[in-house]
């Protein structure tokens, strides 16, 4: 008899435990998405980081302020710096320069989803003045001085002419 109960309770033990190892699939947040394709322009598909795209989406609209970091308002560097470190949990230089220096040079072509894009300006001549981030098909999410966030094509005149390179952090 204690034979017997000792094996019912090993084969339960297994049917427990062998039970509990199925896989799920991930878990979605569908209206999230649907608001940051909306609010970003892009299509994101279950391969892209769902979690950059949500972030990027709540970054949209936010006003320009130079030196800001925060939703309240925030400069190019800022909001790079912002979401980095919440989608991640990377810590960048506060300044386009510094950004530029800690990531490895990308070709146009090679860009990848979250790569750093920088530009000069009219101004700035050769140096490095503005960065946003890559999001997919050519466009970018950035904190622009007149619109504040927004999203914009890297094949627009004004990109292509101030174009320096794309950077991916090391």
């Amino acid at each position: 008899m204690r034979k017997n109960f000792l094996y019912v309770l090993t084969i339960l033990g297994l049917v427990v435990s062998l039970s509990s190892c199925r896989s799920a699939a991930p878990r979605l947040d569908y209206k999230a998405l649907a608001r940051a394709s909306v609010r970003l322009g892009v299509d994101i598909r279950l391969e892209d980081n769902h979690k950059l795209y949500i972030e990027a989406a709540e970054w949209m609209g936010v006003p320009y302020r130079t030196g800001g970091e925060s939703k309240r308002g925030t400069d190019c560097s800022g909001l790079t710096c912002q979401i980095y470190k919440k989608v991640y949990h990377t810590k960048l230089s506060r300044n386009t320069e510094g950004q530029k220096k800690e990531s490895s040079k990308v070709a146009k072509r090679n860009l990848r989803e979250g790569d750093l894009v920088f530009f000069t300006s009219s101004r700035s001549g050769r140096k490095v003045a503005h960065v946003g981030i890559y999001l997919k098909d050519g466009k970018f999410i950035h904190a622009s001085t007149s619109q504040g966030v927004i999203v914009s094509r890297l094949d627009e005149p004004y990109y292509t002419k101030h174009w320096i390179s794309g950077g991916r952090q090391r």
